[in-house]
């Protein structure tokens, strides 16, 4: 543990110059959500294809003919407290709820060949290995472990689309590499529609894998090619219960067969090793076919040099990071920045060959022109802050992802933008249609230069389709009811949102008939607020208010991961009407006050599988998304310096430089983007509005280095872990006497200086 955690650069305030221009040194992937492990420690260059990683088990994700509810803790394949390794799989996500992936798991083995995984209590029984996390190391772009049971050191690293693995072996004439195409995460007996491999010659091997789960119809393909001739193959179907086997019994197909087919099947690799000989393997993929998978190999890696594809890829990583160079007041402090910008570089993830084809929504092959085609859209958490804050950052990839989901909604069946998008497949996971949040910011903000006439077309119609989720009834009667919808408070307060979006878009495009249409369905929030509980509240198609209903409880409540009490916050785009409906400036703030304050008692945690009490301060529930913006809905009312008080003490609670360092899901960079805004001193609270809520630094300055060559320095006076309030702020010189700042002030270069105090400013 303390190896693979210790820092490899100076505290900052003694920084050399080069540490300073190597700020992957800083990161530590392995850092994950308390007790659950949902970020993943492998080998993956920024917003890479593939993401080489560890698998510590293979649960199934049914048990009983029921959901095994252990197998949550395993969304991105990794646990920290597992002591044995499965095997080292090409994709994963990073941080979600969630999960999918884990395609195309190999391990290296010496000894008696066994195509079994093993148990985690007798790996010996199995190709699994136990490991030791001192044995450990866990880099951007970088992964190592020594397999003890084996007696081989696993290195991997990548390039966007290929996974590179360098095992070094013992002396032996056992020595074997498996391919398992039955493993997967989420995993289940029915989940994989076919697999394919072909043999092509001595040193390379084809193939594809199609599964049917949380993507519904995904196909991914696959070349592999070994750095030494393959003395024997071979592989073990389990299809027993395939009644039709066609003619194929003429062959033994379980040795040296080159075509390999099946459901259920895994292969083996056989070699004669050296002591000390390194066996080099690269693995590419593509969503298209065989074909391009070996053009995605054959062009980003061309040859053998491991060291030379991990450099390539930590300079690509210091390359993204650098657009921000911090300086904080600790090293722990430089460490979860610098984690922070890794995690939000990790997803969307590129989804088109090096040629620009890619399958697309309709599962007919396309061509991505003047963009790259991105997906892992997980869109009802990233709109929140990881968007926007592409859109200062990463606004060529934050282009080339609006077009993606203009691409998306095209070749769409339904006509709509994507929901939750990911291979290929629309999931349909979570709620709202937030991929117009994601489009209306980027637009306004001058980042997308496609037709957004065009873009406002599909915003409306993804907004009008009346039959996904309640979206009829909300349009006929300003709220989504109970009883057609278990999300229904929430969903309707997500809806007013992204309707608010829309017309603002429209008003940017002076369409002022889609402007007055949904600037008025953006008002339907005040439809679901119930005066006497003073909530956010279960509304009937009579009208009437659910009478059954429990302000804490997280479930049958009508919202979806968050409970009363953090979703009657939810009004981003309108928070001064909120407070003023709500009893006034004085009475809301004391609201907030009890939000962070209070305590939940055990029970609240009994069907809470996505949150743990680590994941929570008071009832405000950092963990998951929905309240993010509370702290700085203090900022509109009579109390603005708690906004600084409350931010400080999230960035402390809820982020560590530990294996346990996150206080909830990652899910796909929301959380991290919620660090980097905050620790910068400002906030995307209603993206959409060209202005950021002002906070409370806590870096000791910044300078973000802007795509139009442009920067945009914070800096503090003052700083300390105490000095958490602010008492002036200076806009490139002036006193800046508002608590926004907008999207124009930062994308134009220049200076905004915090002057910190440990006194709040009550004036």
């Amino acid at each position: 543990m303390k190896k693979l955690f210790v820092a490899l650069a100076v505290i900052l305030s003694s920084a050399t110059a080069e540490a300073q221009k190597q700020p992957y040194q800083y990161v530590k992937p392995i850092i994950g959500t308390a007790k659950m492990g949902h970020t993943f420690p492998g080998a993956t260059v920024p917003f890479g294809a593939v993401q080489l990683s560890p698998d510590t088990d293979t649960l199934s994700y049914e048990m009983n003919g029921k959901y095994n509810p252990d197998m949550y803790r395993y969304c991105a394949g990794y646990q920290h407290a597992d002591k044995t390794i499965v095997g080292f799989s090409h994709t994963h996500f990073s941080g979600t709820g969630h999960s999918d992936l884990g395609d195309f798991l190999i391990m290296p083995t010496t000894g008696k060949l066994q195509l079994n995984p093993g148990t985690a209590d007798h790996p010996e029984n199995g190709y699994r290995s136990a490991f030791s996390h001192d044995n450990e190391v866990s880099e951007a772009n970088y992964y190592k472990v020594k397999l003890d049971d084996h007696n081989i050191t696993a290195e991997m690293t990548t390039s966007p689309r290929v996974g590179f693995h360098q095992y070094t072996f013992p002396k032996s004439e056992e020595s074997h590499i498996i391919l398992d195409l039955m493993s997967g995460i989420y995993n289940y007996d029915d989940k994989n529609v076919w697999t394919y491999v072909r043999v092509v010659n001595d040193t390379l091997v084809t193939g594809y894998r199609q599964t049917s789960g949380w993507a519904r119809t995904r196909t991914v393909y696959f070349a592999m090619t070994f750095s030494k001739p393959i003395k024997n193959y071979g592989q073990r179907n389990y299809d027993d219960k395939q009644v039709y086997r066609g003619f194929w019994g003429k062959w033994n197909q379980t040795k040296n067969f080159p075509e390999m087919a099946g459901k259920r099947m895994r292969t083996y690799f056989d070699f004669n090793t050296t002591e000390g000989e390194k066996v080099k393997v690269k693995f590419a993929i593509s969503p298209v076919s065989q074909e391009n998978a070996l053009l995605n190999m054959r062009t980003e890696i061309p040859g053998w040099d491991f060291e030379k594809v991990k450099r390539e890829g930590q300079q690509s990583w210091n390359k993204e990071l650098n657009k921000i160079a911090v300086n904080t007041l600790n090293e722990d402090d430089k460490v979860n920045f610098y984690t922070a910008m890794y995690h939000t570089f990790i997803n969307p993830t590129v989804y088109n060959d090096v040629n620009k084809e890619y399958r697309g929504l309709d599962q007919n092959n396309h061509k991505a022109e003047n963009f790259d085609n991105y997906t892992t859209f997980s869109l009802w958490d990233t709109f929140r802050a990881l968007h926007p804050f592409f859109n200062i950052v990463q606004q060529k990839r934050s282009a080339d992802m609006v077009s993606s989901m203009m691409a998306h909604y095209e070749q769409s069946a339904w006509k709509m933008l994507p929901i939750w998008s990911h291979y290929a497949n629309e999931n349909w996971c979570m709620s709202g249609y937030h991929s117009v949040s994601v489009v209306a910011d980027a637009i306004i903000k001058g980042v997308y230069k496609g037709d957004p006439n065009a873009a406002l077309a599909a915003c409306v119609a993804t907004a009008k389709k009346r039959d996904y989720e309640g979206i009829g009834a909300y349009m006929d009667l300003g709220y989504v009811p109970a009883e057609s919808n278990g999300t229904s408070v929430s969903n309707t307060l997500e809806y007013a949102y992204d309707d608010w979006c829309i017309a603002q878009l429209a008003k940017k495009l002076n369409n002022t008939a889609v402007y007055d249409e949904f600037i008025k369905r953006a008002d339907n929030w005040r439809n679901v607020y119930d005066a006497k509980s003073d909530f956010m509240r279960p509304r009937l198609k009579d009208g009437s208010f659910k009478k059954e209903f429990d302000v804490l409880s997280t479930h049958g409540q009508g919202f979806i991961e968050g409970n009363a009490w953090n979703y009657s916050l939810y009004v981003p785009h309108n928070p001064e009407e909120l407070i003023k409906l709500r009893g006034g400036k004085a009475r809301f703030s004391k609201h907030l006050d009890s939000l962070f304050t209070m305590h939940l008692p055990d029970e609240f945690f009994a069907d809470t599988e996505d949150i743990t009490r680590e994941g929570i301060i008071g009832n405000y529930v950092h963990g998951n998304e929905p309240a993010h913006h509370a702290a700085y809905l203090y900022n509109y009312t009579s109390t603005p310096w708690k906004t600084q008080d409350r931010v400080r003490m999230i960035l402390k609670k809820m982020y560590r430089p530990t294996a346990d360092g996150l206080g909830g899901n990652d899910d796909c960079g929301q959380m991290s983007a919620w660090f980097i805004f905050s620790s910068l001193g400002f906030y995307p609270m209603a993206p959409g509005a060209l202005t950021y809520e002002l906070g409370s630094p806590a870096v000791v300055n910044a300078t973000i280095n802007l795509e139009n060559g442009k920067t945009f320095t914070v800096k503090t006076k003052n700083q300390s872990n105490k000095n958490v309030y602010v008492s002036k702020v200076l806009l490139n010189g002036k006193v800046l006497d508002r608590k926004t700042i907008n999207h124009d002030e930062i994308m134009n270069g220049g200076q905004i200086e915090f002057f910190m105090s440990a006194k709040p400013t009550t004036k």
